[in-house]
Parts: structure tokens; sequence; C-alpha cells
């Protein structure tokens, strides 16, 4: 390949799956000079650590931060310790609740333990931001106001909503977005990404870089929000839609394979690492009948699987998969509970981690999604005596159960 075919598909990568990029001129000149001069370039995506694990809607952007590493970008991942402790924002009805330190630099370290199944670490800067932001001081921070007003803040659509609605803002969810910006003066970012959901914040620090005469404005890359199990609504835990980085390998292959086959492509463009043209002809030949769409969704479960275990934890979840739900088969692996005589079945599902309570419990048995021995529960008043049983709930949740 040329250089000039190399810098056409580096740039058709980046450009992949994106919801807007500001500046695409600026990216083009970066990648370039790289494949020209061998000059790398820096990319800041930021996380605020409030909570613990990522699922696969934050590996949206990290997905794309591998990709500018492997066309001469530095990541700067800069975890927002300071910033944490106010709390973005954006998209909220409501001033979050402040989290103490530790619990910031606990989920901090977890966020590292989690990031580098798909960056490259040696390709990569971990910063913190108490480190200038604390440094920054009042006569700093009252500076770093003056640079913008309140009535373009206001224009922000969350902050005009809770406006208009007579909604409480605090001066402190004011000065976020500032601070964000404020990072991409201190680390001289070349390029930001983040969600749609953040345009406001990453524009601020193309405004901060000219207002701290940085010698340069950031370019802005923006990523969709990916839609979680539903196709509906935005990857969260909050609505159970999400596939978790941290889940066991059986769990995220079954979840991959229960998205819609629609759905599916857009899980492919966001997060595989096949190809623009790989995908594109895989589309094709399920259109055309020569691939079937199961196979197409089995093979991105087995890449997503193996991505954050490995090849064979991703075939033998597919192994299992298969065994139960193709053969009608139970899971060789299961959880084990003792519990007393004469126990009330829901009560036996809630201690066994298969339902959050008896009151759950019941409505899947008048669903018919519990069964005992691969029996449908039919009788929501069962009490267990002794023996072993097989409880099931849904088709991913086993346990055995031995009852003295």
């Amino acid at each position: 390949m040329s250089k000039t075919e190399l810098i056409q598909t580096a740039l058709n990568e980046i450009s992949r799956g994106t919801a807007e990029i500001i500046d695409m001129e600026r990216i083009e000149k970066l990648v370039t000079k790289f494949y020209n001069e061998g000059e790398h370039y820096t990319v800041k995506a930021g996380f605020d650590p409030t909570g613990a694990d990522l699922h696969l809607g934050h590996t949206v952007l990290l997905q794309k931060l591998r990709i500018f590493q492997n066309h001469g970008g530095r990541i700067q991942l800069l975890i927002g310790d300071f910033t944490a402790t106010i709390g973005d924002p954006t998209g909220k009805s409501e001033t979050r609740k402040i989290l103490s330190r530790e619990t910031i630099m606990a989920n901090a370290q977890t966020y590292q333990d989690q990031v580098f199944n798909v960056l490259d670490a040696s390709k990569t800067d971990v910063v913190f931001n108490a480190k200038w932001l604390e440094a920054l001081g009042a006569g700093g921070m009252v500076a770093l106001t003056t640079t913008f007003n309140v009535a373009r803040m206001l224009e922000r659509d969350d902050f005009e909503k809770r406006y208009r609605g007579g909604q409480s803002i605090s001066i402190s969810e004011f000065i976020y977005p500032l601070l964000q910006g404020y990072d991409s003066v201190e680390l001289k970012s070349d390029i930001e990404i983040g969600g749609t959901d953040q345009k406001f914040n990453l524009l601020m620090g193309r405004h901060l870089q000219r207002a701290y005469n940085v010698g340069k404005e950031q370019a802005v890359l923006m990523m969709p929000i990916l839609e979680g199990l539903d196709g509906v609504q935005k990857m969260s835990k909050s609505l159970n839609n999400y596939i978790g980085i941290t889940e066991e390998p059986n769990d995220i292959y079954a979840k991959v394979l229960s998205v819609s086959d629609e759905l599916m492509w857009r899980y492919y463009e966001l997060l595989s690492e096949k190809s623009l043209e790989e995908i594109g002809q895989m589309r094709e030949d399920v259109a055309n009948g020569l691939l079937h769409p199961k196979i197409a969704k089995e093979n991105l479960a087995l890449e997503i699987t193996a991505r954050f275990y490995n090849e064979e934890s991703a075939k033998m979840a597919k192994s299992e998969f298969d065994n139960v739900f193709k053969s009608n088969q139970l899971p060789t692996d299961m959880d084990e509970f003792e519990m007393e005589n004469d126990i009330w079945v829901c009560q036996a599902l809630v201690n066994a981690n298969m339902e959050p309570s008896t009151s759950q419990a019941r409505r899947d048995i008048k669903q018919g999604a519990v069964r005992i021995d691969q029996e449908k529960l039919l009788d929501e008043k069962m009490n267990l005596t002794t023996g072993e049983y097989i409880l099931q709930v849904g088709k991913r949740k086993f346990a055995k159960v031995k009852v003295k």
C-alpha cells in the first residue's frame, strides 16, 4: 500500500461510525504528518470515575481511540478525579451528589484495569486532572470563569431546560464545562473525542485553547451513543440493557446473540475491529442469502467475548450456549446453594441470586419463565422439600439447589 493509500485508509477508519467531526482538515494534517514524517499527535478522552464498571457503550470511544493509536495517535486518557467531585451535569435534571475521594480513586483504578483490554498501554498516557486543577487555585479559577458568560452557558440544552423549569443549577455545574475545557489547555491536546451528548464540553476545549493562546485548536470527534440490548434506549446499567465488559464469557456471548438482526450491524460498525469492507461484504452476503444472519451474529459475539477474555474462552462460551439453547441441555457449570427443608420456591429463587425479590419471582412464575428440573413451574406457592433441584429463570439463569 502506498502512503497515500495508507493515509486514506486511516482516515476512513477514523471517520467510521462517527456522528460528527469538527475540523476534519486538522485530523487529516495530523495523520498525514505521521505517515510522512513519523510525528505523533495527541488524542484526549476524559472519563469521570463516577462508577466502577465499564460496559460496551463505553468501549465505543475506546475502540475509536485504539484506531487512532494504530495511525500515530498517542492517547491522553484523562481520569477526572477532580471533576468527578462535581459530577458532569450533561443530561441531568438535577444537581448530582458529591462522591468521596476514596470512591473516586477506587473507581479510577477499576477503569484503568479495564480499559487496557482495548487500548495499547504503551501508546497511552494516563493523566489525572486534579494535578493541575487543584494547583489552579482561587485566582486561576476566577480567571477561568471570565472566559465565558452566563448567557452562553444557558444556551446549553440541559441547562436551558432546567432554568426554564425553575430547577436548581449550582454554580459548580456551570464551572464543570470550563474545567473540562481547561484540561485541553493543560494537555495541549490535538484532538478530543467524546459522545454526542458531550458536544458543549468538547467545544469548550477549542474555545479555551484560543483564550489561553495555546497555539492550536483541538479537532473534535463525536461518537454516537450505543443503543442497549432493547435497541431503543442508550446502553445503561440503570436500564438493565447493558453488556458489562467484566461479565462472564458465557453472559457476554449470550447477550450479544440476543440483539436484533438490525442492531447487529450497528454493533459491528461501532465495536468490531473488522474493516468497513469486510462488514459491507457480510451485510451484502446476508441480504443475498449467502450468509445466515445468525452466523454473522455468532461471529460478532465470538469477537467481542474474545476481546475481553481470549479466543478459547469465547469458543467455550459458544459451545456452552449451543449445548443449552440448541440441545436443551443443562450448563456444565452452575452455582450451588444449600437451603433448609420446606423452603418456599420464590424465596429459594431469591436466595440463589436468580431473582431480586419474591414478588418478581412470582411474576416470572406466572409468565412461565421459571423451570424446575427443566419442567415449567406452575405453582407459585410450592415449597421445596429434601432433595436436589435445578432451578432455571429465563434462558440464561441456572442454579443447583440442595435442600437439607
